[in-house]
């Protein structure tokens, strides 16, 4: 019954990340220019056409491209490490996008500026993680639990490294939880 979903489901998907990842590389070249920007209608333009660039395109196809993926990995059954490892990225990915969000509103400003380096930065960040997505995706490497670390093998594990690094700043989740009077 579902076979002739998934291949429209892949093109939905890949759409998506084109659009998507378009305009995740697109917008530091956009805040960029409000540098050379004081006051007035040019300003306004900017700024009302990379609000919607980033609210009506990026997040919508964002969107999309995380449910149609999520649909696919489910009518494929493809539960593997190489894809948890994918999901993981498209988790950066995620937060490289809601960041953009934040970086918008506070460029801005009636005082708002945005450095050079922070558009090599993002454009640089967001190349590296589609660039890492497309390695697992298409490479579809043979990841094992043996690469992980031995602390990720035990339980508390994770507990045991924190405390190793902050000593002393790890209460039990018994003596945050108190009953009230």
């Amino acid at each position: 019954m579902t076979t002739w979903l998934v291949p429209w489901l892949k093109v939905l998907h890949i759409v998506a990340l084109i659009v998507w990842c378009g305009g995740l590389l697109v917008l530091p070249g956009l805040l960029r220019q409000r540098n050379q920007l004081v006051e007035g209608k040019a300003l306004q333009d900017l700024q009302r056409f990379t609000r919607r660039l980033y609210i009506r395109v990026t997040s919508p196809a964002a969107f999309v491209a995380v449910v149609a993926g999520t649909a696919l990995i489910f009518l494929r059954e493809v539960f593997t490490i190489w894809m948890m490892a994918k999901l993981v990225a498209v988790g950066v990915l995620v937060a490289l996008h809601m960041r953009d969000g934040y970086v918008i509103l506070a460029v801005f400003r009636p005082d708002g500026r945005y450095a050079a380096w922070r558009g090599v930065l993002a454009t640089s960040a967001t190349l590296t993680t589609v660039a890492a997505i497309l390695v697992l995706v298409l490479g579809k490497p043979l990841l094992g639990l043996d690469m992980l670390p031995a602390w990720m093998h035990e339980p508390g594990g994770l507990r045991a490294v924190v405390e190793t690094a902050l000593p002393g700043r790890i209460q039990s989740s018994l003596d945050t939880m108190r009953p009230m009077p």
